[in-house]
């Protein structure tokens, strides 16, 4: 059963420049919104060409030989055991495991030649999430800090806020199924990237929750039954004055709103933030309730997704970017040992991994060309990091993350090309190569969000949203 949950944050003494700022627009310092604004220089500077991202993030590292940049004419030491396949665009070739993205390529663009040097799971996340490095080394650790770097998403969702965006009946980011990490090692990893940092709480993602029913269990590539992929609400316990916690009382979803309004009833005003106003007022919210409610769908698109769990989430993006969202994340995460993170062995991503890729993201562009919402959503997919071109015994490969592939489509974006390239043994960026930083400039400039805008760091310097990074404009072109 899914729930939403806040994400934890730790409070500080005294109220921060940012806090001051929200609560004008909010009206709670009797300050018009039109001077909150100027005080941010927040103003829109590009015309945007979506409304909207799905970013659909494949955490572990998918192998670039074994999705989208085979190397057939490569030594037999470094191709890898699957073959490439023609695609319904001429010239385009991907991996045979992916058929019904072969036959859809006219929806989507594929990048040959995204690079960095953070050769780290959790430092690569927090890089491609946000379009900055890690503050943390590599090695250094592996969870979020109130240091981080606001994710993209999370810049999303303050501008939108700081625009009028608190009177929004939906969210205006959201993370599904999971938060990244929670279902790794019994939840104790709380991969960094997908928050909003040193933005501050109010800016993190609404998250949708789901529990495994074992440690053996993966549910992203199997089959799910219509109770565990109930993405209502459960209902909420009542929160502290920094979160909304977890689901534990199984009762009605009525009782339990009326049970967390009766006790934000008696608390004092001063004790409750704008993040705990505002993800209450969200999670009460009858079209947050519906777009999450994936049951509405008829049962041939359901099964188009297919009934897996990464399948039912890619389906729950598109309901909620339709609903107005503007940014939704999607994890295929790591499952204890099954995920693209494919060290000793090829079997789960031939098996497993490749199959529900395929099926979700080719059902996703089909579908939004068809509801008329391709043009106006950027859907973008890919991991931190590529594969090693020298495998193990059983095809598994090491991290490598100079060279790897992503997937790019709508807004514009022509579909049945490539951007950049790799040389012979895929190992190397060799035409056009894109960073971290390039993603999320493009990103941003899709949405229409100047990259170069300056935000208030915690200790008042101005920072631009991306540095050392600029818009890949050829991408649309």
């Amino acid at each position: 059963m899914l729930s939403i949950r806040g994400v934890p944050s730790k409070s500080c003494n005294g109220v921060s420049r940012r806090a001051m700022l929200q609560a004008a627009g909010s009206g709670l310092l009797g300050l018009s919104l039109p001077k909150t604004l100027a005080a941010e220089r927040i103003k829109p500077v590009e015309q945007a060409r979506a409304k909207s991202v799905i970013f659909m993030f494949l955490f572990g590292g998918p192998s670039q030989f074994e999705t989208f940049d085979l190397k057939p004419d490569a030594p037999s030491e470094i191709r890898g055991p699957f073959r490439p396949i023609g695609c319904r665009t001429p010239g385009m070739k991907i991996c045979e495991h992916l058929p019904r993205l072969a036959n859809v390529s006219d929806h989507f663009r594929v990048i040959r030649s995204m690079s960095h040097d953070f050769n780290d799971h959790s430092g690569a996340g927090h890089y491609l999430q946000t379009g900055h490095r890690w503050h943390i080394p590599i090695g250094g650790g592996f969870s979020a800090t109130p240091n981080d770097w606001p994710s993209i998403g999370s810049v999303v969702e303050y501008l939108s806020q700081q625009n009028g965006g608190l009177a929004a009946e939906l969210p205006n980011y959201m993370v599904v199924p999971n938060r990244l990490g929670r279902l790794q090692e019994n939840g104790q990893y709380v991969r960094p990237g997908e928050y909003a940092g040193w933005l501050g709480a109010a800016n993190n993602p609404l998250t949708t929750r789901f529990d495994r029913k074992n440690i053996n269990d993966n549910p992203y590539w199997r089959n799910c039954s219509d109770e565990e992929l109930n993405f209502r609400f459960a209902g909420l316990e009542p929160m502290t004055a920094i979160e909304l916690d977890r689901l534990r009382q199984r009762t009605s979803l009525l009782k339990q709103f009326d049970d967390q309004r009766r006790i934000l009833d008696r608390r004092h005003e001063h004790e409750l933030d704008l993040l705990n106003r505002r993800a209450v007022g969200l999670a009460t919210s009858q079209r947050t309730r519906e777009a999450l409610d994936v049951r509405r769908e008829p049962a041939t698109t359901r099964d188009q997704y297919g009934r897996h769990l990464f399948g039912q989430a890619t389906l729950l993006a598109r309901r909620l970017v339709e609903a107005g969202t503007r940014f939704v994340t999607i994890h295929y995460d790591a499952c204890d040992g099954y995920s693209w993170d494919s060290h000793v062995h090829s079997d789960d991503v031939k098996n497993h991994l490749l199959p529900t890729f395929d099926q979700a993201l080719s059902a996703l562009l089909v579908d939004l060309k068809e509801r008329g919402l391709l043009d106006e959503t950027l859907v973008v997919a890919l991991g931190e990091m590529g594969r090693t071109p020298k495998p193990t015994p059983r095809w598994g490969r090491g991290h490598w993350s100079t060279l790897f592939p992503a997937v790019v489509a709508g807004a514009g974006i022509p579909g049945g090309t490539t951007w950049g390239s790799s040389d012979k043994d895929g190992a190397y960026p060799q035409e056009n190569v894109m960073s971290p930083e390039d993603l999320a400039a493009t990103i941003y400039y899709a949405l229409g969000i100047d990259s170069n805008l300056q935000i208030t760091m915690p200790d008042g310097r101005p920072t631009a949203l991306v540095t050392n990074g600029q818009p890949v404009r050829g991408l649309f072109s």
